[in-house]
């Protein structure tokens, strides 16, 4: 073979093996990267990272390709997330305490194709650190879908957790996948309304006292539920609907005076109804403060808090009757009467009788 042919032969084998290259290249997709979707609040701490605390929060990526992967650490190992593929798909995946790349979907038919992590546990259980998608096999990135229109946005206990909801031993535990803020009533009750969703929770606090130190009112303008110095900036976003389910607990330790917490709270006398219903309203004000002008939904959730007989409801009638603020409401789910935490299908039940009362009230 002539001299020039050869070369010209080597050099369209070169090419050929930079184009093969350049196919099999993955792409790292930054998390502050504008394709990258948030929800929940999450902290931005640097550009190469992104943390999530509390339950429901997420990160989603619209892309093209056949496979997708993530990075990861977690501080405990203890946080569960579900995988969805394409809103439907779900796995489970449970991140280590050190950083590792995760493939989350491959061997996916081409095409488009969303992916989306979203946390099942609570924040005590563990904060995770994303440090980034990759696509590989010649993926790219999609536009992000446009804002969503609704948000709704929850503080509750561990009814709003999901705390316990998959779990049919008869232990109400929630150890493992037991617990998963996707099945619970608030994110079904904002993916019904296709709404941006905002879940501030936490299993066993209440308002004026909790089963652990911290109360609602101390830690609902928190970015970092962990760290006192770590602020939410609310102006970031204004929700359409607020929904305030808390008390349970309260109903339960005020009648405990040698529990730790009723002490510390109360000392050694059992709060007044006065009292109660002065720290409702006051939680709620400041709820009103940071969002003038959204609906807030003063539910009680389905345990036995709304028994026959349990003054909590009345209340919470009185503290709203008293706030005289025509966009605050109530809404009382009916006790199940089962035991533990609610599971699957007592979560739809509240679910359900929300989505209603938010049509009805706000036209949805």
């Amino acid at each position: 073979m002539p001299t020039s042919v050869l070369s010209r032969f080597s050099s369209f084998l070169l090419v050929l093996l930079l184009a093969g290259c350049a196919t099999q290249k993955s792409i790292s997709v930054a998390p502050q990267d504008k394709q990258v979707t948030y929800m929940g609040r999450v902290g931005k701490p640097s550009p190469e990272a992104a943390e999530l605390y509390w339950s429901g929060t997420s990160v989603k990526l619209n892309f093209e390709g056949t496979s997708v992967k993530a990075r990861l650490k977690d501080s405990s190992g203890k946080s569960y997330y579900n995988v969805i593929l394409d809103g439907d798909s779900i796995s489970i995946l449970q991140p280590d305490k050190e950083a590792k790349l995760y493939t989350l979907a491959a061997q996916l038919q081409p095409g488009k194709h969303t992916v989306e992590l979203f946390k099942r546990t609570e924040w005590d259980k563990g904060t995770t650190t994303f440090y980034g998608f990759e696509l590989e096999n010649g993926g790219k990135t999609l536009p992000a879908a446009a804002p969503k229109t609704r948000m709704i946005e929850f503080y509750g206990n561990s009814i709003t957790a999901g705390y316990a909801a998959e779990d049919y031993s008869g232990k109400d535990s929630w150890e493992g996948t037991n617990t998963n803020n996707y099945v619970s009533y608030a994110a079904l009750t904002a993916r019904f309304f296709d709404a941006d969703y905002t879940c501030v929770c936490k299993s066993g606090i209440g308002v004026t006292v909790s089963w652990e130190p911290l109360i609602m009112p101390e830690i609902y303008d928190r970015l970092n539920p962990s760290d006192a110095a770590s602020k939410w900036d609310f102006s970031q976003k204004q929700p359409d609907v607020v929904v305030v389910n808390l008390f349970q607990n309260d109903s339960r330790i005020v009648n405990q005076p040698n529990n730790a917490q009723f002490k510390r709270r109360f000392g050694s006398t059992k709060p007044s109804e006065e009292f109660l219903i002065s720290a409702y309203q006051n939680f709620v004000k400041s709820i009103r403060s940071n969002y003038p002008n959204a609906h807030i939904i003063a539910m009680l959730g389905n345990m036995d808090i709304t028994r026959a007989g349990s003054p909590w409801p009345g209340y919470v009638e009185k503290a709203v009757a008293g706030l005289q603020d025509q966009k605050v409401y109530t809404l009382f789910a009916p006790y199940k009467n089962t035991p533990g935490h609610p599971r699957v299908e007592e979560q739809q039940a509240m679910a359900n009788q929300l989505i209603t009362f938010i049509q009805e009230k706000l036209n949805w």
